[in-house]
């Protein structure tokens, strides 16, 4: 029989429309203490939050950004009278292992309490903004951002790639045509039945094109990643300037 912590996973949607209704504190408590006890490799995260401000995505009455943190390590090791000699590449990557764990506990926590979550990975392109905003030393980068909050809608659940698509026993597989297509198939189906792209006016515009063969009749899932991850972001130096100006250096060339 399917356990509470079980239905509360299997049901997650983004929330994207909030009731203009505050989140108790109690509520706020339990959210970031079932993210701490969440697994971790040296609790190499911190949580900022902001409450009722009218700049928060979907008007959601509370913002959590969550951020890998090495500085509060640097801390307690130079109390230690250690020197961090681990190379920022590894301490990041390790930091957001800490980061995503904790934030996944506080979704789960705050769906179980009913209320809606949705993350925002924009924090990857505007750390240097949210550091200023934050006055967040070196060493901590914001990582993702969580709104939370009393739902004003019931979307479907979005559709996800077959298990057979995912869960692969001893070897990775040669995947055949046609298991693939029948991936992309569901996922593209399943968005196009829910008509999910054009509610959000989100199609990804073509770059240096004049016409676009694509509507919202079949612009899907597989086409929006492809023209994500196609044209977005191809320049690595702009990423490594967002780190730098975090205080993370992952090439030995940089200062």
């Amino acid at each position: 029989m399917e356990n509470e912590a079980l239905r509360t996973m299997m049901n997650h949607r983004s929330i994207r429309k909030y009731k203009e209704e505050k989140l108790e504190e109690e509520k706020i408590e339990k959210i970031v203490k079932a993210g701490r006890q969440a697994p971790f490799v040296s609790q190499m995260c911190s949580v900022i939050m902001e409450k009722d401000d009218e700049n928060i995505p979907f008007e959601a009455p509370v913002l959590f950004t969550i951020c890998v943190d090495i500085h509060k390590l640097k801390k307690i090791m130079d109390d230690r009278d250690w020197k961090v000699v681990t190379n920022d590449l590894t301490l990041l990557l390790f930091g957001i292992q800490d980061a995503a764990y904790l934030a996944q506990n506080m979704v789960i926590a705050a769906e179980s309490m009913g209320l809606g979550t949705c993350y925002l990975g924009s924090p990857v392109r505007t750390a240097k903004n949210l550091k200023e905003k934050y006055e967040l030393p070196d060493k901590v980068f914001p990582l993702v951002q969580l709104v939370v909050g009393y739902p004003a809608e019931d979307p479907p659940l979005r559709p996800r790639y077959p298990l057979d698509f995912l869960l692969f026993e001893e070897e990775y597989p040669d995947f055949s045509d046609e298991e693939v297509e029948a991936a992309m198939e569901k996922m593209d189906h399943g968005f196009l039945d829910e008509d999910y792209y054009r509610k959000l006016d989100a199609m990804i515009s073509l770059k240096g094109a004049e016409e676009d063969d694509f509507t919202y009749e079949d612009y899907s899932w597989t086409e929006h990643i492809s023209r994500k991850w196609g044209q977005w972001y191809e320049d690595l130096e702009s990423q490594k300037e967002i780190l730098g100006a975090c205080g993370f250096h992952i090439c030995e060339d940089e200062d």
